[in-house]
């Protein structure tokens, strides 16, 4: 997702002389050739966030198009302050970018862990919140930033996620789930983002095995929420699963249960598969810390069939 990101934007700024990328110190070998090529639209802010932060606002309110770009929780809540005040306040054109989402930074420990910050940004006014989940839609989320009012929030990866959109050129429109792979309808729905579309596709091949067919949707969007589907969801289907690799708090699960709880005609429960809310001591890779809170194929598959009532769901 990294290095679609960084393709995309280097189209953009070739474009878009308004383009602003602003690192805080990091991302050399990632970032070299737009900085060698757009000179006098990359700057270095140092290991210094919160002035990453006010430089982008200054920027923006100059007419740039500001992208900040740093690992994991330093471009959000290190200067969250200067966020709200300096960017949300003032509804300003800049992109949040935040590299390894999740447990992408799993062997560095806590510090370098991503897992509240959906809730987080999703909490300030103005902000739009964007967890793409493959190469195609982090390309599309860039795309939309360069040219979208107001503040943004764009969460990536940086593990080699694999694609999973047949299509290299995934179009999308704000606040719309995009539909992947199954029927577009089904009684049992699934709806990844935050980078863990893979496991549901994975948990969706272990239901098909057990007899159980599953819509696959993606919502790169959680902030706005496409609340107009959760809601036909919500009424057609007996089963809405939400898998994240984010805290179970204030993301796509606490989204869809809103919607959910709100809907007078629902018939579905809603099932939400994400990282508990409490500090993660382990230390290992993405795969391994996934495996310590739960976040994995097989038991999505566990608990899907055991509510479905399928045969064999424990075996």
């Amino acid at each position: 997702m990294r290095d679609a990101f960084v393709s995309e934007l280097t189209a953009l700024a070739e474009r878009d002389p308004s383009i602003m990328l602003v690192t805080g110190d990091l991302g050399f070998g990632v970032l070299t050739d737009f900085a060698k090529r757009f000179p006098a639209q990359y700057l270095n802010a140092g290991v210094a966030e919160q002035n990453m932060a006010g430089l982008a606002a200054g920027l923006a309110l100059e007419g740039r198009r500001v992208f900040t770009y740093s690992i994991a929780n330093f471009p959000t809540l290190r200067c969250l302050e200067q966020i709200r005040n300096d960017i949300c306040y003032h509804g300003l054109p800049v992109t949040v970018v935040s590299v390894g989402g999740g447990f992408a930074y799993g062997p560095l420990g806590f510090s370098h862990h991503a897992t509240e910050d959906v809730a987080v940004m999703g909490a300030l006014p103005g902000m739009r919140v964007m967890a793409p989940s493959d190469p195609a839609e982090a390309r599309a989320c860039t795309r939309f930033s360069g040219s979208a009012e107001g503040p943004s929030y764009l969460r990536l990866g940086r593990n080699g996620e694999r694609k999973l959109h047949s299509d290299d050129c995934v179009r999308i429109r704000e606040g719309n789930m995009l539909h992947v792979a199954g029927p577009e309808s089904a009684d049992t729905v699934l709806i990844g983002s935050c980078g863990a579309l893979d496991l549901a596709l994975e948990a969706v091949g272990l239901l098909e095995a057990s007899g159980v067919s599953a819509a696959v949707w993606s919502s790169p969007f959680i902030m706005p929420f496409d609340r107009a589907r959760v809601m036909q969801f919500a009424s057609n289907s007996s089963l809405v699963v939400t898998v994240e690799e984010h805290s179970e708090s204030g993301g796509l699960g606490s989204r869809c249960a809103q919607v959910i709880a709100a809907s007078a005609s629902r018939r579905a429960q809603h099932l939400a598969f994400g990282i508990p809310p409490v500090p993660q001591h382990y230390v290992g890779d993405q795969h391994f810390m996934r495996v310590q809170v739960g976040l994995t194929a097989r038991r999505i598959h566990a608990m899907v069939t055991a509510l479905s009532g399928v045969r064999g769901a424990h075996e």
